[in-house]
């Protein structure tokens, strides 16, 4: 033990020599390495400064020369627009010299005028006093020479002229009439206007014959039955004929009485929605549209009569109004007719100050008796009027039914404005098939009187007659002579035709002048 602790001694000793020793060296090492690079950073720092004073000194250099070409432009910017305010400043002294001459010349001139009219008003002085002078001498030798006064003359003079002035406020007073008479005429044109205007009750026009629809050709034989006996029960029940032809999946119903022809239409319709077609079926179904049909007539009697706001009446009359669904006179329906002359005679009676309701009542009542007059002997006026009596309607409403076709003399206002309504309504184009020639006739009586003027290249008549456009050729008429064509063209319609309302009349060039012939 005691050989071997020299040993690890010197171990120890040589193991921290060894150590010292390599770090020494490591420590050389690292030394040598730092000062290298920091030699190299040194040198990369001095090369960064020179590349530094370089561009500096190139930025500074470029900057003197761009600071000498502004200032050389700046100079030259300056230089121009001093010449620039320099020869405007010329101009402007030129304009105020030349200005200053002419002002010059002006107040010259002015002075010179002045004393013109100066010398002027003193010779006007002068003549004015010998006029007056003259005027006071001629005035004395007339009052010699017609032996009166300037008092009597002046009193002469007020009485020739009071007798003028009377016969022109005569002639004045005159005119004014005729003028009112005018206006007046024109007014009642626009009440009637008005009312057909605010007026708009729908119209059908009802022929002889209805059309059912089949759902098939195979039904026509059902209809017709064993030995033709469905349609012979059919016909028997309602009055009606059947036309079973060639028509497609069609039958026509023939009859002039419509309330029968409705009975048997619906009759059909149910018998084809049911499919049981035999002599039994027919009857009880002829039986139910029958009972429908009244209801309806009832239904379309109330109806009228809460369309046109007329209460009170009868219902006996109130089933007669509901017929008359079914009655037509000349294409027009009947009812249709009647609420339409109810609802005018309303707005006219409105308009001139009378019963509203009451004119309403004989407008709605007036054609009552077409309801029955295929039934009763008589024209239906009489019948109208005996209904009325009846049913104790008033005086007034009775005179206008009996008055409205111009049989009696009218007793009221009312009577006049039922006869004006029921004019209109049945005068309306297209309302009765007795004006649709007429009306027709109209329309090309129109279009060829427009188409007489020299320059009208067409003209067509439209609206039913209640507006014309006429085109012209724009290089024979112009704006202005449009103007006086739609005048002469209202003119001439105005007296050459005769027409319900107003008609439109439309000029078209470029523009479009519009003018009416009332």
């Amino acid at each position: 033990m005691q050989d071997a602790l020299p040993i690890v001694i010197a171990i120890i000793i040589t193991f921290v020599i060894v150590a010292f020793l390599s770090w020494k060296m490591a420590t050389a090492y690292r030394i040598k390495v730092y000062e290298a690079k920091i030699g190299s950073a040194e040198e990369k720092a001095r090369n960064i400064i020179d590349e530094a004073l370089k561009t500096a000194e190139t930025k500074k250099r470029e900057a003197l020369l761009e600071a000498k070409e502004e200032a050389l432009r700046a100079k030259n910017d300056f230089e121009r627009e001093t010449k620039e305010r320099r020869a405007e400043l010329q101009r402007y002294e030129k304009r105020v010299l030349t200005k200053e001459e002419t002002l010059d010349k002006k107040t010259e001139a002015l002075e010179r005028r002045e004393s013109r009219l100066a010398a002027r008003d003193a010779e006007l002085e002068k003549k004015s006093k010998e006029i007056e002078r003259f005027q006071e001498k001629q005035l004395q030798e007339l009052e010699k020479i017609s032996g009166l006064t300037s008092e009597q003359a002046k009193e002469y003079l007020l009485r020739t002229v009071e007798e003028d002035v009377k016969h022109e406020t005569a002639m004045l007073v005159k005119e004014l009439e005729n003028k009112a008479k005018e206006e007046a005429e024109k007014k009642a044109r626009d009440y009637v206007v008005t009312a057909i205007q605010r007026c708009a009750a729908d119209h059908v026009a009802e022929t002889t014959i209805s059309v059912v629809q089949l759902p098939n050709d195979e039904m026509k034989g059902r209809i017709i039955g064993r030995e033709g006996r469905n349609i012979r029960t059919l016909e028997n029940l309602t009055g009606v004929d059947l036309i079973i032809d060639d028509t497609p999946e069609a039958v026509i119903l023939s009859a002039f009485d419509p309330i029968r022809r409705e009975i048997a239409r619906i009759a059909l319709e149910k018998l084809i929605v049911d499919g049981r077609i035999h002599p039994a079926r027919i009857e009880e179904m002829v039986e139910k549209a029958h009972r429908e049909v009244d209801n309806q007539i009832k239904e379309a009697g109330e109806a009228a009569s809460l369309e046109v706001g007329v209460h009170g009446i009868h219902p006996e009359l109130i089933k007669l109004l509901g017929k008359m669904k079914f009655r037509t006179s000349y294409g027009q329906n009947a009812l249709k007719h009647s609420i339409e002359v109810a609802i005018l005679s309303g707005l006219l009676a409105g308009e001139i100050g009378v019963d509203v309701r009451l004119a309403k009542r004989a407008g709605l009542l007036h054609d009552i008796g077409k309801s029955i007059d295929h039934e009763v002997e008589g024209t239906h006026v009489q019948i109208g009027v005996d209904l009325c009596r009846k049913y104790k309607e008033p005086a007034i409403v009775i005179n206008a039914v009996e008055a409205h076709h111009g049989d009696v003399e009218f007793q009221s206002l009312i009577a006049c404005i039922v006869q004006a309504a029921d004019t209109i309504s049945a005068a309306r184009p297209g309302a009765r098939r007795e004006t649709l020639e007429t009306y027709t006739n109209r329309l090309k009586q129109l279009e060829d009187i427009t188409d007489s003027f020299k320059g009208v290249d067409k003209s067509f008549a439209i609206q039913a007659g209640r507006e014309v456009r006429v085109m012209v050729i724009p290089e024979q008429i112009n704006d202005a002579d449009m103007v006086l064509l739609a005048r002469d063209l209202s003119k001439k319609i105005e007296s050459e035709l005769e027409y319900p309302g107003q008609i439109k009349v439309n000029v078209i060039r470029e523009s479009r002048v519009t003018d009416y012939a009332k």
